[in-house]
C-alpha cells in the first residue's frame, strides 16, 4: 500500500497528477464537494451565532467511505484541491468528514498541473487557510439565508415554485433594466453623407464629420455639391500605436471566447477546466493579470525564436481589481513552445486563443501612421473628411487582436497619395437615412463584463450565475427576427440627383439575453420590497466583505449577523404588508361581450383574461395562455382576442 494518499477534486486531475508522483503516492478524487448545508430546513442556526450544519451528500457516501479507508492506511494525507476559496473549503470538509489526523495531513497548492509545479507543491506544504474557508462559508451561508427566506415570499406574492438568489437577482435586474431602456427608446433619424473620389485612378471615400439632421439639409448639401469643386485643403499625418491587452482573467476569457469563438460562458469554463486538468493551462478561475517570472522567460524565448528580437517587449500588467482573489496568475499555457494541442477541436481553439493572448501580451506595439484629409466643397459651408491608416510595423498584431462587442464599426483603409491644393474627381455621393440605436441587449459575455465592472460576483460565480438565471427561466437566450423599416436614400452621380425609398431589417438579435415576464415581475417585486438585496452597490460591498474575510481582516459570523437581522425584519414586514403582484395590464374592451380584457401573471404563467369574477354571479371570466414570443409587456388587444 502506498504511504501517501493525495486527494484532489476531479478524476481527470487525479489521473494527470498520479503520472508525476510515482508508486509511493495514491491519488484519488473527491469528485467535487463532499459536504454541503443540510437539505432539510435552513441548515444555519440563526440563534446560535449562525452555526452551519453540514451533511455528507447522499451521492458522495461511497466516495467518503473509500477515502476514509485509504486515509487510515496512509502515513500522510495530502489535500491537493484547487488553490481558491472553494478548493480550500473542499480540503477543510475532507479533513472534517474523513476525521483526518492533522499531524499526518498536509495542504498543498499549485496553479498548474505540471510535474515541476506538483513536486514543488509537495516540497512546500502548509496547513489549511481558515480565512479562505471562512470566506467560502460566509458566501454559502449568506446565499442559503437569502434563498431560504426570500423564496417563500415570492411563492405568496408572485407565483408558486419561484426561487430567489442574491447575485442572480442582481444579474436579472441588469437585464430587466436594459430591456426597459430598449422599450422606452425612441429612434431619431439623421442623414449620413458619403462621397467617393477618384485620385489618379484610386477611389477612396470621405464623409461629413457630422450627420445632417433632416432630409431637406441632406438634399441641399447634395445640390450644392453637384456644382462644386472638391479640393484638398489640409493633410494631417500622425504616428500612432496599438498596444496589446493583458493576458486572460476568467472574465476576459469568457468575453473573448464568446466574441471570437461563439462559446457560451459555461461552455468556456468547462473547456478551460479540462485544459487545466490535462496540464495545458494554469488555473482558470482568477482575476489576476500577473505573469510569473517563469512565464515571462518562456514567452520571451518564444517571441524571439518565432518572430525576432524586434517583436519582443516585456510588459507588467497590474490587476485592476485591488481585491483580486489571492496571488493567482493570469490564465496562460504551461508550456509556451506548445503552439497547439491534440484532441477535441473546441479544446484546441480555446487553447490557441489563450496561447496567442498570453504571448501577444509580451510583444511590441504595432506602429501606425494615421492620415486625416480635409476636402473643401466650394459651394457648401461644410468640409468632407477622409481618414486612412497605414500599418508601419505589425508588432503584436502579427499574432492577435482583441475583439469588441461592436465589431460593426467601419475600419479605416489606406488612402492614395494626395497633395494640398489637389482637385479631386467626385465619382458619386450619397445621403443615407440612419437611425440611432437603442442600447445593446446583453450577450452572456457582455453580462459578465457588466457584472465585473460593478464588482458583482467573482471569477468562480460568473458562469453559475448566468446558468442559474436561465434555468429558472427568468431570462432566455434567443434569436429574434427583426422588423422591416423604410429609409430614404439619395444619390448624386454624373450631376444627377435621385431619391429612393428603401427598406432594411432592423432589430434582429442573435444569442441575446431577454427577460421573461416572470423575470420582470420578480425583479419589480424585489426592487419594490427588497431594494437593498438587489442594489448594485450593496452587492459589490458584500463581495468586498468576503474578500476581507479571505484576508483575515473580518470575522465571517459578525458579517452575517450585521446582514441577517435587518434582512429578516424586511422579510416579515413584506409578508405582512405587501400586495400580491401580477403585472396586470388592461388591453381594452372585448367588442363581443363588452367586458374588460386584461393580461396578467397566472398560477402557471402569463394569461389573457376576458371579464372578472363578480360576487353572486355564475358568470366566470375566460382565460387563455400566451403563445411563445408573446409577453405581458407587448400583447395587444387584437393578439389577446385571437388566443
Amino acid at each position: 500500500m502506498a504511504k501517501n494518499l493525495v486527494i484532489v477534486e476531479s478524476p481527470a486531475k487525479a489521473k494527470t497528477i498520479e503520472k508525476y508522483l510515482g508508486k509511493d503516492y495514491t491519488v484519488r478524487s473527491s469528485v467535487g464537494h463532499i459536504r454541503d448545508l443540510v437539505k432539510k430546513g435552513l441548515g444555519v442556526d440563526t440563534e446560535n451565532n449562525f452555526e452551519p450544519t453540514y451533511e455528507i451528500s447522499p451521492n458522495k457516501k461511497a466516495v467518503v467511505k473509500e477515502l476514509k479507508d485509504l486515509a487510515k492506511k496512509a502515513d500522510v494525507v495530502w489535500l491537493a484541491t484547487d488553490e481558491d476559496r472553494e478548493g480550500e473549503a473542499i480540503s477543510w470538509h475532507l479533513l472534517e468528514a474523513l476525521k483526518l489526523d492533522e499531524s499526518k495531513t498536509r495542504r498543498v497548492v499549485y496553479n498548474e498541473i505540471t510535474k515541476d509545479a506538483i513536486l514543488k507543491a509537495i516540497n512546500k506544504p502548509r496547513s489549511i487557510d481558515f480565512n479562505l474557508v471562512n470566506a467560502q462559508q460566509a458566501r454559502r451561508v449568506l446565499d442559503r439565508l437569502v434563498g431560504f427566506e426570500l423564496s417563500p415570499v415570492l411563492w405568496r406574492k408572485v407565483k408558486p415554485s419561484l426561487s430567489a438568489g442574491r447575485v442572480q437577482s442582481v444579474a436579472v435586474r441588469l437585464i430587466v433594466e436594459r430591456e426597459r431602456e430598449i422599450q422606452d427608446f425612441v429612434a431619431e433619424s439623421s442623414f449620413r453623407i458619403v462621397a467617393y473620389f477618384d485620385a489618379k485612378g484610386n477611389v477612396f471615400q470621405a464623409t461629413l464629420s457630422r450627420n445632417l439632421k433632416s432630409e431637406d439639409e441632406a438634399l441641399e448639401f447634395l445640390q450644392k455639391s453637384a456644382d462644386s469643386i472638391f479640393s484638398v485643403v489640409k493633410l494631417d499625418k500622425k504616428p500612432a500605436k496599438k498596444s496589446p491587452v493583458a493576458p486572460f482573467t476568467t472574465s476576459t476569457l469568457q468575453q473573448e471566447a464568446g466574441r471570437k469563438l461563439g462559446y457560451a460562458v459555461g461552455q468556456t469554463m468547462s473547456i478551460a477546466q479540462k485544459l487545466y486538468e490535462q496540464g495545458y493551462i494554469t488555473y482558470m478561475r482568477t482575476d489576476s493579470t500577473n505573469l510569473s517570472n517563469f512565464a515571462l522567460e518562456g514567452i520571451k524565448d518564444e517571441v524571439i525564436n518565432s518572430f525576432g528580437q524586434e517583436y519582443y517587449h516585456k510588459r507588467v500588467f497590474r490587476t485592476k481589481n485591488k481585491d483580486a482573489q489571492e496571488a493567482h496568475e493570469a490564465i496562460r499555457p504551461t508550456d509556451f513552445s506548445m503552439h497547439q494541442i491534440d484532441g477535441d477541436y473546441q479544446n484546441q481553439r480555446l487553447y490557441e486563443l489563450i496561447w496567442k493572448r498570453a504571448v501577444a501580451s509580451q510583444m511590441s506595439d504595432a506602429q501606425l501612421e494615421r492620415t486625416t484629409v480635409t476636402i473643401n466643397v466650394s459651394k457648401a459651408e461644410k468640409d468632407l473628411i477622409a481618414k486612412g491608416e497605414v500599418l508601419k510595423f505589425d508588432g503584436f498584431l502579427k499574432l492577435y487582436l482583441e475583439s469588441t462587442d461592436d465589431d460593426h464599426e467601419e475600419q479605416e483603409g489606406m488612402l492614395p497619395h494626395l497633395t494640398i491644393g489637389e482637385d479631386l474627381v467626385l465619382t458619386n455621393m450619397n445621403a443615407r437615412e440612419r437611425f440611432t440605436k437603442h442600447p445593446p441587449r446583453y450577450t452572456e459575455s457582455s453580462l459578465v463584463k457588466a457584472m465585473e465592472d460593478r464588482g458583482i460576483g467573482r471569477p468562480s460565480t460568473y458562469a453559475p450565475t448566468i446558468s442559474t438565471i436561465q434555468k429558472r427561466t427568468y431570462v432566455v437566450k434567443e434569436e429574434r427576427e427583426g422588423l422591416e423599416r423604410k429609409y430614404k436614400f439619395m444619390t448624386l452621380e454624373g450631376g444627377h440627383l435621385n431619391s429612393f425609398d428603401r427598406t432594411e431589417i432592423t432589430g434582429a438579435e442573435k444569442n441575446k439575453l431577454f427577460p421573461t415576464d416572470i423575470g420582470m415581475l420578480v425583479n419589480d417585486f424585489l426592487v419594490q420590497n427588497f431594494s437593498k438585496i438587489v442594489d448594485y452597490g450593496f452587492t459589490a460591498q458584500v463581495e468586498q466583505q468576503f474578500d476581507q474575510i479571505a484576508q483575515g481582516l473580518k470575522d465571517w459570523k459578525s458579517m452575517i449577523d450585521s446582514f441577517y437581522h435587518p434582512f429578516h425584519e424586511n422579510v416579515e414586514e413584506t409578508i405582512e404588508n405587501s400586495e400580491r403582484i401580477t403585472g396586470e395590464r388592461e388591453l381594452g374592451i372585448d367588442p363581443k361581450s363588452g367586458k374588460r380584457v386584461i393580461v396578467r401573471m397566472g398560477k402557471f404563467g402569463p394569461i389573457a383574461q376576458i371579464g372578472e369574477m363578480v360576487e353572486g354571479s355564475d358568470e366566470k371570466p375566460t382565460f387563455a395562455g400566451l403563445r411563445k414570443g408573446q409577453s405581458i409587456q407587448n400583447l395587444s388587444l387584437e393578439d389577446a382576442l385571437e388566443l
